[in-house]
Order: C-alpha cells, then sequence, then structure tokens
C-alpha cells in the first residue's frame, strides 16, 4: 500500500504521467514534422505559432494504461473513445466538415447510451442520453481556449472521480479515472501559461467524452447519483450552455468558432492566461469538493446544492456582463 492506497492505482498513476510527459516532450522537440500547428487568427488568444498534437501523448498514454491496469472496462466507452480519437485526429491534421465530425460523436454517444439504458429506460431517454454525451464532448472542446485551463479541469476533475470511486471501493474504476488525472497533468506542466503545445481536437474532444462517459457510467454502476458529474464539471458545462444560448438568442451562427466565452472575455478585460486558469482552478476545487462533500446526502439535498451553484454561476455571469457593458462604454 502507498498511503493508504493500492500499489496498483499508484503505479498506474505514476505509469500514466510518465508516458504522457515523455511523449508530449518529444512532440515539443521533434513533432513539427506531424505539421499540426495552431495558427493565430482574428479569434485567437494567442499571437505565436504553436504545435497542437499534445492530445497525442494525453490520450495514449490513456489508453496505454489501461491496457495494462484495468482488466475489465466498459467496451462501449472504449470503442467510443477511439472513434471520437481518430475522428478528432483526422480533423487537427486537416480541417473536416461539421457534419463529419458530429456524425462520429453521434455514433459514439448512441452506442454508449444504448448498452447502458435501453434494456431499463425508454428510447427517448436513450437519445436524450446520447444528446447530452455530444454536448459534453463538444463543449470541452469550446473551453480549450486558454492556456492551463481544460488541463487543469482534467486534472481536478478525474481526480474527484477517481476519489469518489475510492470512496466507492471500486478501485479498477479509480484507476481508470486517475491515469486520466496523471496524463493531464503531465501535459498541464507544458501547457500551463506560456504554453510550449496545445492538446487538439484529438485531446479537447476526448477528455469530453470520457467525462461525459465515465460520470454516466459511475451512475449506472451506482457510484455516485448523476448529480456529481454535472457539478464536477460545472465550471466548463455553465460557462458554455449560457454563452451557446445567448449567441442563440442574439441570432448569431452557433456552429461558428468565436470568443464569446466568459474565460475568454476575461482575458481580455486583461486578467491575462495565468490568472484566469488559477481563478477557474479555485472555482473548479471549491466546486468538485462540494460535490464529493454531499456524495452520501439524499437526492433532493443534492439537487438543491446543484441548484445552489447554478444560481451562484448566474449572479457572477450577470455581474461581469453588467462589469464589461460598463467598462466598453
Amino acid at each position: 500500500m502507498i498511503l493508504g492506497l493500492p500499489f496498483q492505482l499508484f503505479t498506474a498513476s505514476i505509469l500514466a504521467f510518465l508516458i504522457a510527459y515523455l511523449t508530449i516532450l518529444w512532440l515539443i522537440k521533434f513533432g513539427n514534422s506531424l505539421n499540426i500547428i495552431d495558427i493565430p487568427n482574428n479569434r485567437s488568444l494567442h499571437t505565436e505559432p504553436i504545435p497542437r498534437s499534445g492530445g497525442l501523448g494525453l490520450i495514449g498514454s490513456i489508453f496505454i494504461t489501461w491496457l495494462l491496469f484495468v482488466d475489465i472496462f466498459s467496451v462501449p466507452i472504449f470503442i467510443g473513445l477511439t472513434l471520437v480519437s481518430a475522428i478528432s485526429f483526422a480533423d487537427d491534421i486537416k480541417p473536416l466538415p461539421v457534419w463529419s465530425r458530429l456524425s462520429i460523436h453521434t455514433i459514439a454517444a448512441l452506442l454508449l447510451s444504448v448498452s447502458l439504458f435501453l434494456n431499463t429506460h425508454s428510447w427517448l431517454f436513450v437519445i436524450t442520453v446520447g444528446l447530452g454525451i455530444i454536448w459534453i464532448t463538444n463543449l470541452y472542446n469550446f473551453m480549450d481556449g486558454s492556456d492551463g485551463l481544460a488541463g487543469g479541469m482534467a486534472v481536478i476533475g478525474f481526480s474527484y472521480y477517481g476519489i469518489a470511486a475510492i470512496l466507492a471501493g471500486n478501485i479498477d474504476f479509480a484507476i481508470v479515472n486517475f491515469s486520466i488525472a496523471a496524463s493531464a497533468l503531465a501535459f498541464l506542466r507544458f501547457n500551463f501559461y506560456p504554453a510550449k503545445i496545445f492538446m487538439g481536437d484529438i485531446g479537447a474532444v476526448s477528455l469530453g467524452f470520457l467525462a461525459a462517459s465515465l460520470g454516466l457510467l459511475g451512475w449506472n454502476d451506482h457510484i455516485w447519483s448523476l448529480w456529481l458529474p454535472l457539478l464536477i464539471f460545472s465550471p466548463f458545462i455553465a460557462d458554455a450552455t449560457v454563452t451557446f444560448f445567448k449567441r442563440l438568442l442574439r441570432g448569431k451562427k452557433i456552429w461558428q468558432a468565436h470568443n464569446e466565452h466568459y474565460y475568454q472575455r476575461l482575458i481580455k478585460q486583461g486578467l491575462g492566461h495565468r490568472n484566469t486558469a488559477l481563478l477557474a482552478y479555485v472555482l473548479m476545487v471549491i466546486v468538485g469538493g462540494t460535490a464529493i462533500l454531499s456524495i452520501k446526502l439524499e437526492f433532493a439535498q443534492q439537487s438543491w446544492i446543484s441548484c445552489m451553484w447554478g444560481a451562484i454561476y448566474l449572479v457572477i455571469m450577470h455581474a461581469f456582463d453588467r462589469f464589461e457593458s460598463y467598462h466598453n462604454r
């Protein structure tokens, strides 16, 4: 035992970190031949070309660690992650039409939703869950626009998943999640401001799929209630969802990339990449900690806590909207 935890969990996390660290280090030094470079444009928050192949090391280390340390795991999640990672990497190499990416996301989401819920729920429920997976998969990519933000969310979010799995006595599921957190920590070493590498779609989209699919798997296996994954990843969910509907109501082309997310606007108001990331980490730790502390509460109590955080987000966003409007006069 290492600090009271099974040695296998400790070893898997260390291995995931080392594989990701060494692979990403190689990609920074020699990976330019892949020609996966993020060229700044009028929507970018950075000014220099930066490689965006870091997700290869991040997701690759997760696959290797799972194969070595997890004897039995959800086949639909493994297949879905493979599909999502492959189409995302193809998009990183050469931009693909939106419909082709969403088609693969839909296949992966429905495969998981059907496998988990079709025997116990209606088709309407299965389709609704599938749409939710597609949304979380993509919103994580929307939130990957600032140094250290998406990587930090992965470290904190999947660590909380792992802690919840340990509290439930499910070490295999803890290994699954801590290996993701460890890989993300290795990536964050090179992505925190000033970033040397970005994770690209293969990293961000895949992490979004994992956040949704593992959250649902934990719920289906009675490890936690549905509120826990929603609350843990709520900083990203709140920003992306509110921004999406605000743009929709203003008649904007919601399928086009933009820089109107709250984290992007914070950076443009002068907070900067580093401080925005650090502020987000504090919020993520507090919200995730609240989710873990409420894990033994009744569903109704967890619902109230989640609604409380929803109200807090809306108040903060409204206050920032007013501040920005006054500041930009």
